[in-house]
């Protein structure tokens, strides 16, 4: 196959990866009624003028099955980290003794195990939508090849094949991504 087609493909397929990378990271934030430090990947604290990341600024930790220990470097944080917490939609209380910030990671009800179910399929459908543009894009690019004679025709199809099995195989990784995490919100 020449090298446009391969190219084409390796940056198909690159994109389609990082889609997959990227639904992973946002259903690890999902609250799973067991204590997980990636649960506050996404609170951004502002310290001293710049926004950084809660786990840039403290040790999380995890000591028992439904509690978080945040333990900040800098004690003044303390109030703050609270009302970012505070504001965020974790849809929980921080407590803190002074010296650390604790986090009770509520048992999920039936009811709300349903709704994570649904945002869990919302998330993954729309992975599955971006992994379909990029094929969609990739495939666009490909007959421009072929009308400006950088592709023959059967090297046209070889790589719309390729580009075919790549999608599939993505496609088949989100619906992975996506059912091992309903197995953890389901399960009691």
């Amino acid at each position: 196959m020449p090298d446009p087609a391969k190219t084409l493909l390796d940056t198909s397929k690159d994109k389609m990866g990082k889609t997959a990378a990227l639904l992973k990271r946002e259903l690890a934030a999902l609250r799973a009624g067991r204590a997980n430090p990636q649960l506050l990947d996404r609170i951004v604290v502002d310290y001293y003028g710049a926004q950084t990341p809660l786990n840039q600024l403290a040790n999380i930790a995890a000591p028992e099955a439904r509690q978080l220990v945040i333990s900040l470097w800098d004690p003044k944080l303390i109030p703050i980290v609270e009302k970012e917490i505070m504001k965020s939609d974790l849809g929980m209380t921080p407590s803190n003794d002074g010296k650390a910030i604790r986090l009770t990671v509520p048992e999920l009800n039936e009811e709300r195990r349903k709704e994570l179910t649904k945002v869990i399929r919302k998330n993954a459908e729309e992975a599955r939508v971006a992994i379909r543009n990029t094929r969609r894009d990739a495939a666009d690019a490909i007959k421009k090849m072929e009308k400006a004679n950088e592709l023959t025709e059967d090297d046209r199809k070889k790589a719309e094949a390729d580009l075919q099995k790549l999608t599939d195989n993505a496609t088949k990784e989100v619906d992975a991504i996506a059912s091992e995490k309903e197995k953890e919100i389901m399960s009691v």
